[in-house]
């Protein structure tokens, strides 16, 4: 392959990959639908109360990363904590698509770019800017991609059917939030990004390249439009978590 000014783009979308996650991780008897949850608390909640079940466990260098199943009025489904980043959300993604997952909502959160969006409302993403490195390697270099509409259609179905408000809007997938700079930010709210995140991007990226569907939920927390960074941490986000927890669950079984 030819080798151009900057890594990144150097898309390799003929060879065979040298790990191949489905040659050393054998499939198992799980549901097809997946919530891939960000909330480590509620997952700890729904384990301590005996509500999720331990059907496989995946590990990294950080340790182990439990894989749940959880019987949700009488269908099951398969929920695990995808970590923080994108090359580590995609690399578990990855692994759980051998072990036989097919249909994969994510509930998370992100950082809005326009202050008049409260804290704890609900982001539905139809398209994310790929400002992160991972979804290069999965799919040919642009600048945006668009989330899967059978993913969105049964989220939105969900989010009617218990008369939540949403947004349909673009995210910022981005690595670094430490990089987040007031200009940049600017630039992707012109876009039409009203959210920031780190790893929708490379979902989709990864689900593209493995024919999965892949749909996400966002509730808007910290600030970055101001002058100054604002938390907004004073505001309780439990009840949305959750929320957007059993949300995901019902969106997930809708496909």
């Amino acid at each position: 392959m030819g080798k151009r000014d900057f890594p990144i783009l150097e898309f390799d979308g003929v060879t065979e990959n040298i790990i191949e996650p489905s040659k050393f991780i054998k499939k198992i008897n799980m549901s097809e639908s997946v919530v891939m949850c960000f909330y480590s608390e509620v997952i700890e909640k729904l384990s301590n109360d005996g509500r999720l079940k331990e059907i496989k466990t995946l590990y990294s260098q950080i340790g182990k990363h439990p894989i749940y199943e959880l019987d949700y009025k009488g269908k099951k489904v398969t929920v695990f904590h995808p970590g923080v980043g994108a090359a580590l959300g995609a690399s578990l993604m990855e692994e759980v698509i051998a072990l036989g997952g097919r249909k994969f909502i994510s509930c998370g959160s992100g950082g809005v770019l326009d202050k008049d969006i409260a804290v704890g409302n609900i982001i539905v993403p139809n398209s994310a800017i790929r400002d992160e490195g991972t979804s290069y390697h999965y799919v040919e270099p642009s600048r945006e991609i668009s989330i899967n509409n059978k993913a969105i259609e049964a989220i939105e179905k969900t989010l009617k059917a218990h008369k939540c408000n949403y947004i349909l809007a673009k995210t910022w997938s981005t690595d670094s939030f430490y990089r987040e700079t007031k200009d940049m930010m600017k630039l992707r709210k012109d876009e039409g990004c009203l959210v920031v995140e780190m790893e929708c991007s490379a979902f989709c990226a990864v689900a593209e390249y493995r024919n999965v569907i892949f749909g996400q939920m966002i509730y808007s927390g910290d600030d970055i439009s101001c002058e100054e960074w604002n938390s907004r941490s004073e505001v309780d986000r439990r009840f949305v978590r959750e929320a957007l927890f059993w949300f995901s669950v019902e969106a997930s079984l809708q496909l």
